[in-house]
């Protein structure tokens, strides 16, 4: 009998230690699977976060909303946009298409399409970031630049501006453009004052929505660029180096001098024509911004992505656009 209990017992050891040393086995095993399917989730995690950063980053260029108001219009599909603006079997129709599906669904706005769009993309985002002044507009009063013009530096050709689809020229010319100088330095002054990215949104929908205001700042704009045009082209006639993209400009025979760019060229700016490349890098320069522009229709392509001026003097503050044909512009809001 004893024997007998003596077996029994012997077989419970055996037993136990079987299944101590299987439950053993078995446990290694579950937890390498645990540790191999989290070490899996984890991965795929940050793969997700990475794809997600990248897409998100490249959706920056042609992902954002646009502002609700006159100047920029109620949100549109990309697509929608494309097969309504792209359609045919033109190489720039393919290409515009084949751009769309790439970005697949672009949420923004479409800006108002006038000879002035590229001048509203540049200021609405200089005043939507709360860009503060270029350097020299602090050192001079800009309200007081179509009077220097005209009576300091003897430009009575001045009187020939005209004011865009307004073709308004005159004896008001300089009480004029002094309103609009002084409109561009009010707003900007208070737009550059304000810390709020949301409170800035709020008021470029208010400002941008008054056609009478918005077109003031443009035309000071325009004269802005006409004064610095002017500027240089004293300092090339005393020799000074100057910037190349103004020697290109003064080398073509429509633009040899103020006067005649302001007759071809900056007159006929909101009326019949926008602006075109050289205008950008006037504009870039003297507003001290480096304007990235992305070019749907070089897509692909090394001219895709240019910027105006190509070399900025210092370290200036940088806004992007969007172009499908070098004529109209889109802002992207970051």
């Amino acid at each position: 009998m004893a024997c007998r209990n003596g077996q029994v017992h012997s077989w419970a050891l055996v037993t136990s230690h079987a299944l101590d040393t299987a439950w053993g086995i078995a446990k290694g095993s579950v937890m390498l699977a645990v540790s191999l399917l989290v070490a899996t989730l984890c991965y795929f995690r940050r793969l997700h976060f990475h794809l997600g950063h990248r897409l998100k980053w490249w959706s920056g260029y042609l992902q954002r909303k646009f502002k609700r108001n006159l100047s920029v219009e109620a949100e549109v599909d990309l697509l929608s946009y494309c097969a309504r603006e792209w359609k045919g079997d033109t190489p720039q129709a393919r290409l515009m298409r084949k751009v769309c599906l790439f970005v697949k669904v672009m949420e923004d706005g479409e800006l108002k399409r006038d000879n002035y769009d590229a001048l509203r993309s540049v200021l609405f985002q200089i005043f939507s970031q709360g860009l503060s002044f270029p350097s020299w507009m602090k050192e001079k009063d800009i309200v007081k630049l179509p009077e220097k013009l005209l009576f300091s530096q003897g430009c009575n050709w001045i009187q020939q501006y005209s004011f865009g689809p307004e073709n308004y020229t005159g004896s008001n010319v300089f009480g004029k453009l002094r309103k609009c100088v002084e409109l561009l330095k009010t707003q900007w002054t208070e737009f550059s004052g304000i810390r709020d990215y949301h409170k800035r949104g709020s008021m470029c929908n208010i400002l941008f929505s008054d056609a009478i205001l918005e077109y003031k700042l443009y035309e000071a704009l325009k004269f802005i660029m006409l004064y610095q045009v002017t500027e240089v082209y004293e300092q090339m006639k005393m020799k000074k180096v100057i910037p190349s993209l103004f020697r290109l400009l003064f080398s073509r025979e429509t633009s040899s001098d103020p006067l005649s760019f302001m007759m071809n060229h900056l007159n006929s700016v909101g009326d019949t024509c926008g602006l075109e490349q050289i205008d950008m890098f006037i504009l870039g320069y003297a507003l001290e911004v480096k304007i990235k522009v992305f070019r749907l229709f070089k897509f692909n392509s090394r001219d895709f992505e240019v910027c105006y001026p190509e070399e900025p003097l210092r370290e200036w503050p940088q806004i992007s656009l969007l172009t499908e044909n070098d004529r109209h512009y889109h802002v992207p809001v970051f």
